[in-house]
């Protein structure tokens, strides 16, 4: 009965989704996972493990086993997928052996893109495809991929930023940087420090990030009380920080995903740069809620640049879908 279960997972650096053909989205956790550092044990995964991230003992770590889109700890990150797909199969039922399609920057070498395929495999999966990040956005964005017209899709993830042009469902053009979230949280974290002496936590730049945070645009100004530990005297201290601030802090790696959107449409053949005016660029991933980006990006490239529905959803719902037309799409069946 479940033997031919599909399911799409979009392995991504900050979160990880599944995507079941008959239920959509199934599961949005963060690709956390927390162990005992002296039994390598997995104490937990997702949320929960998030929940502890710089909150743990000594003998406990929340260790994030994808780093720029790519599998870091191996171990670690099969045993992650082991706990997903067990969720998963709660959610549709006893999955004997599904169908599996996952996501891979476009930038991964093959072999990324092998331990990708062997920790899925590891998990029980029957067969095992890998498509390209940036074509799996296109699909769950509900663009033509399969016409042969210009579609271009920017992904702002958590490791990674995937910029490519797609056209009658092949990758025409496209780059991958390793910036995105992650980094932006980093460039953050610097700036408290190197501003004020205080030293604040990754999700505290997440949560500054995702408030005040502003891509390179005039706004109104906003504020935010930020809570760290004071590298002087070692006590908690509050400050209080402007989006202004932010947006400075965070600037430089935005243009550098700006450099690689411009990149990306200059070795466009010049048959498809019509349909980009026409047509303009889909952001998406989670980047792609940063306030302003919109404007700013569409100013830059002077081209109208669209958000996509679910900018958090558009890979798994695409890797989901991708099952369809797979043998089209398909680069790297092993």
């Amino acid at each position: 009965m479940f033997s031919n279960a599909e399911i799409g997972i979009d392995l991504g650096t900050a979160n990880i989704l599944v995507y079941s053909k008959d239920k959509g989205i199934i599961l949005n956790e963060p690709s956390v996972v927390a162990l005992n550092t002296e039994t390598r044990d997995v104490l937990a995964v997702g949320a929960e493990a998030k929940s502890m991230v710089g909150k743990t003992p000594s003998h406990i770590v929340a260790v994030r086993p994808l780093r720029d889109g790519v599998i870091a700890d191996f171990d670690v990150t099969t045993s992650m997928l082991k706990a997903i797909m067990k969720k998963a199969s709660k959610q549709i039922g006893a999955l004997r052996k599904p169908n599996v399609v996952v996501c891979a920057p476009s930038g991964s070498t093959s072999v990324e893109r092998r331990a990708i395929l062997d920790a899925v495999r590891s998990c029980g999966a029957k067969n095992v495809h890998v498509i390209e990040e940036p074509v799996a956005a296109a699909i769950g964005a509900d663009l033509p991929v399969e016409e042969p017209t210009a579609n271009v899709v920017v992904d702002i993830g958590g490791g990674t930023t995937e910029v490519a042009i797609i056209s009658f469902g092949g990758v025409v053009s496209c780059n991958s940087v390793r910036i995105g979230g992650d980094k932006l949280d980093e460039a953050i974290i610097q700036h408290v420090r190197k501003q004020y002496n205080v030293l604040i936590g990754e999700r505290t730049a997440e949560q500054i990030k995702m408030e005040i945070g502003y891509a390179p645009i005039d706004h109104e100004i906003l504020s935010m009380e930020v809570r760290g530990r004071d590298l002087v005297n070692g006590l908690p201290k509050t400050v209080a920080l402007q989006s202004d601030e932010v947006r400075h802090a965070i600037s430089e790696h935005l243009l550098q995903i700006l450099e690689a959107v411009r990149s990306t449409l200059e070795d466009c053949p010049p048959e498809l740069s019509g349909d980009i005016v026409d047509r303009g660029v889909l952001i998406t991933g989670g980047g792609a809620l940063l306030k302003g980006i919109q404007d700013w990006l569409s100013n830059e490239i002077s081209v109208p640049v669209h958000l996509a529905p679910n900018p958090l959803e558009s890979v798994a719902i695409g890797t989901g879908r991708s099952l369809k037309f797979i043998d089209k799409l398909q680069k790297a069946t092993v």
